[in-house]
């Protein structure tokens, strides 16, 4: 029977090509046949007659050159973040290595989705001759507590925002549905039972490939996760992570005031001087992040064109400002790349 099960040599050699061939698919080919979907269906019904109309005229474009500028404190802030937890692992990087790093990261990610990341804690564990493992450890638990924030600012969006989130996702057929199955028995026990199944799989299934693998990334997030409750200085943790988040979000509310029809939103006292509406876009963008496409273009689009919906903001408006915003931080990415090459071919001379 044991020799039943055992795959021979040649077996392993053409398996193996096949599951290269796989993850290569899942990793670079998926996310760019996303961002060619969701870019065809944000402009599916934009006229781009009317779109480049409302970038040529009346966008004041200081305001998106301030916002490129904060762009870049969010990424020194990240770098000043990273290096406490390195620290606390016996890693002492300089902040210009972890500056660049990020840099680097965000900049490769426009072209490879996730690639950046993997790319950032080679950067740092061949510099310092540190363990992969242990640098990849800390930027899993750098993920987690950005997914943390994103959970809580979501639910403060909500809590503030439900009545313009339930208007809006009324008037539309798929809305309508959500709203429905919100409010379904059958749809939450569905959702237990799912849940259930799940966890019979990885309970009683851990011989499988796909199984094995998951629970891998899961002990290697958890391992990254409690890695934060050991280090020193949690309170500058801390602060680092609202300076990332309030970058983030002042980039997006100083883009609100280079549009006419944004700057209104801030110019109307009832909604907060453009505040909830920002934060509800800010949010909704934020969550579109999390599908792999490259730079975000696509995604990040869409929910910003739902966001500023919600507050009357039109298509041809909302693709406008979104394309020019998305396009602007990415201008700023590609110069912080090209940065990050010579500072890396510089420290390669000195050497």
């Amino acid at each position: 029977m044991k020799e039943e099960n055992q795959h021979t040599p040649a077996e392993k050699e053409s398996e193996s090509p096949n599951r290269r061939a796989l993850d290569y698919l899942l990793r670079w080919g998926l996310p760019l046949c996303l961002t060619l979907l969701l870019v065809w269906y944000m402009f599916r019904k934009v006229s781009f007659s009317e779109m480049l109309a409302i970038l040529s005229a009346g966008v004041d474009y200081w305001w998106i050159l301030g916002a490129m500028g904060v762009s870049v404190f969010s990424h020194i802030f990240r770098a000043m973040r990273w290096r406490i937890q390195l620290r606390s692992l016996g890693i002492h990087a300089s902040l210009g290595a972890l500056c660049c790093s990020i840099f680097g990261c965000y900049s490769l990610n426009l072209i490879f989705p996730r690639l950046g990341e993997v790319w950032r804690c080679t950067f740092i564990s061949r510099r310092e001759k540190a363990r992969f493992t242990t640098v990849l450890g800390s930027m899993v638990g750098d993920r987690l507590c950005d997914t943390l924030m994103v959970l809580m600012l979501t639910l403060l969006a909500f809590l503030l925002a439900a009545p313009a989130i339930e208007s809006f996702m009324a008037k539309y057929p798929v809305g309508q549905g959500i709203l429905s199955l919100l409010g379904n028995i059958w749809a939450w026990l569905a959702f237990f039972v799912g849940i259930l199944l799940v966890w019979g799989l990885f309970r009683y299934g851990k011989e499988l490939w796909i199984v094995s693998k998951i629970r891998g990334w899961v002990k290697e997030l958890w391992s990254g996760f409690a890695a934060l409750w050991r280090m020193k200085r949690k309170w500058g943790f801390l602060a680092l992570t609202i300076a990332i988040w309030g970058c983030y979000f002042l980039q997006l509310y100083l883009a609100f005031f280079a549009f006419g029809f944004t700057r209104q939103l801030c110019e109307e006292g009832s909604l907060g001087f453009g505040l909830l509406p920002c934060l509800v876009a800010f949010v909704v963008s934020s969550i579109g992040m999390a599908i792999p496409s490259n730079g975000g273009l696509g995604p990040w689009n869409i929910a910003i064109i739902f966001g500023l919906g919600l507050y009357g903001i039109g298509e041809a408006e909302g693709t406008a400002f979104s394309m020019l915003v998305w396009s602007a931080q990415t201008v700023m990415l590609i110069i912080l790349g090209i940065y990050t090459m010579i500072y890396i071919s510089k420290k390669k001379e000195k050497r």
